[in-house]
């Protein structure tokens, strides 16, 4: 039996654009997903998730074409709970020369899932770590990211970009621009702080609608830009540890992501909620549609005024995490 485990992340910049090769600089934060892999002799999975919004569930199958899961719940909440680590089973299995082999998979995450942080990268992340060691190979951390990046091109129908899946895979900040991914070294201490309005946006869906606005509006197509010019501003001021300019910049991408239509009023009104109490920066993370934002705040002030939002449901500092994937102890 393998216990690995990998960072969610939030975005300092760069998210939507960064699906059309320009940067995006994502950072591991000190929230984590963890997979326990054993392996077993019938070539079955069988997977359960504690956290992943699905709470309890056991689904076994055998992985064949025709199987469905023998539960009495709705197909596509299956599916939610097993695509992800089926996909990351295979490309364990690939990596090991063993296509047969099956797994006992339990999943527990801090993080939830389609909320912008990174839930499915890290918990892709850590599944393929903990299966191939489970099977006797250890990867670096670059091919678990490759693999990784792997499945999410397959489950998000090729709309995936590699900055989660290489973000969970090493750590701390990252630098990402089409197939190019590098850590960011000396990276000042980063005070973020989450909001979470308790949902989810559909990634998928909010993806294909920002490349329906970018077709059909070339000043859409402008935005995408935009940000990718953002994001190489917001590099200087990282590098040189200018926390002031990575907050407004923090603030003019949000602005930006609006005009793409991937915001919402939840989200919205938490980072309005948390520049009026003097954060340096306050920006949605992720996909958008719901979920958190990202406030970059060296006081609790911020804290303390999301936790009085209306439609804010969690709110907590989480540190910038160095660490990528690692195997836990037994």
């Amino acid at each position: 039996m393998v216990v690995s485990s990998a960072p969610g992340k939030v975005y300092l910049f760069g998210e939507h654009a960064v699906v059309y090769g320009e940067p995006a600089v994502p950072c591991a934060i000190e929230r984590r997903a963890r997979v326990t892999v054993e392996e077993r002799d019938d070539g079955a999975l069988r997977v359960h998730s504690t956290d992943l919004t699905l709470d309890g569930f056991t689904v076994e199958y055998d992985g064949a074409a025709d199987a469905s899961a023998d539960v009495d719940v709705p197909e596509a909440l299956v599916e939610a709970a097993v695509g992800y680590v089926d996909a990351a089973a295979a490309q364990a299995r690939d990596a090991a020369d063993r296509p047969d082999a099956g797994f006992d998979i339990t999943i527990e995450s801090e993080l939830p899932l389609g909320a912008g942080l990174g839930s499915s990268a890290a918990v892709v992340v850590a599944g393929i770590d903990a299966a191939t060691r489970e099977l006797g190979v250890q990867l670096s951390a670059r091919e678990i990211a490759d693999r990784a990046y792997r499945v999410e091109y397959e489950v998000q129908d090729g709309q995936a970009s590699r900055a989660d899946t290489f973000c969970s895979a090493v750590g701390g900040a990252v630098r990402v621009e089409g197939d190019d991914c590098q850590p960011i070294r000396d990276v000042p201490n980063l005070p973020f702080v989450i909001g979470y309005d308790g949902g989810a946006g559909d990634t998928g869906e909010l993806v294909a609608g920002v490349r329906r606005l970018k077709e059909e509006y070339p000043f859409a197509a402008d935005t995408v830009e935009s940000i990718g010019d953002l994001v190489r501003q917001g590099e200087r001021a990282l590098e040189a540890g200018d926390l002031e300019e990575l907050g407004r910049l923090m603030n003019f991408n949000h602005g930006l992501l609006e005009a793409l239509g991937v915001s919402s009023r939840s989200l919205d009104e938490m980072v309005w909620a948390a520049r009026e109490s003097d954060a340096l920066g306050a920006k949605l993370t992720g996909a958008g549609g719901g979920g958190c934002i990202v406030v970059l705040d060296e006081t609790e002030e911020a804290r303390t005024a999301l936790s009085y939002t209306p439609g804010c449901e969690e709110t907590f500092r989480a540190e910038l995490d160095t660490d990528g994937v690692r195997v836990e102890e037994r």
